[in-house]
């Protein structure tokens, strides 16, 4: 009888990475080029337009652009907004807002996806502090994509980010019910799943070239959300603040890779 053969999460060539990291690159400079575009008055449209011509000058096209009939290069989530918000021309931005950004494109048939939150001029130190528990809690998780692991032990270190910084901020979070990463590659939605919280050492393992997409949802409020008329944007169902981070993560020999690196200095 020979050895089961234990599930991986699908991996990549050390070209196939150098490749995806091309296009994440892309998606780094979408995402640096509507952050300083964000500023009270201009459209969640307008920002949506710079972020597609950004990618299509670099030889990418937007691969949220017609996904499942989405009509945005862009979601743009403001405020309330969790996650896929449909970029508008009636939507302006206005000081205090909290926008989260994610972006994706495709170069050479890969897939890069990221996203960030920042604030539209001055935020409450609430908001920045979410913003900052949801970036932690992102980078927590790459730090657990290393070889050997398992994706849930991805989930516990992000779950892990969340306390640590509910402790450092003395609030409580909400981490986001039923949304979480996936894998990434030549589609943008692939299988595992990853969850943002959870009991670590289930699911497959990770190996030299696996792939995830890490992007914690925090809110200042519940977990739960609803889905609005639109069938796209996702929204807290108490109207508390949301924060949303994600890059595109490699596991390698020498630690985990950031596929979506953004210009030297942009953060």
């Amino acid at each position: 009888m020979g050895l089961r053969k234990r599930k991986v999460v699908p991996f990549r060539t050390a070209g196939e990475l150098d490749a995806m990291a091309a296009a994440g690159a892309v998606v780094g400079a979408a995402l640096v080029a509507v952050r300083k575009a964000a500023v009270p008055g201009v459209s969640t449209l307008e920002l949506d337009r710079i972020a597609e011509q950004t990618i299509r000058d670099a030889g990418a096209v937007p691969s949220f652009l017609g996904y499942h009939g989405f009509t945005g290069s862009i979601c743009a989530s403001v405020n309330d907004r969790v996650v896929h918000g449909i970029p508008a021309a009636g939507e302006l931005l206005a000081a205090g807002d909290l926008v989260s950004i994610d972006c994706g494109a495709i170069l050479d048939g890969w897939h890069g996806d990221s996203a960030w939150t920042f604030g539209v001029g001055e935020i409450t130190e609430a908001e920045q502090q979410l913003s900052e528990a949801t970036e932690l809690s992102m980078w927590a998780g790459i730090e657990a994509m290393v070889d050997g692991n398992r994706l849930t032990d991805v989930s516990y270190a992000i779950e892990q980010g969340t306390r640590a910084a509910e402790a450092e901020h003395g609030r409580a979070y909400g981490i986001v019910d039923g949304y979480g990463g996936h894998g990434i590659g030549r589609e943008m939605h692939m299988d595992p799943f990853l969850a943002n919280e959870g009991a670590p050492g289930k699911g497959p393992y990770l190996t030299i070239g696996s792939v995830l997409a890490i992007e914690p949802m925090l809110t200042l409020g519940t977990t739960d959300t609803r889905v609005l008329d639109d069938d796209w944007t996702v929204v807290t169902t108490d109207g508390s603040k949301a924060a949303h981070w994600e890059h595109t993560v490699a596991v390698t020999a020498d630690g985990p890779r950031v596929l979506t690196p953004r210009p030297a200095g942009e953060f």
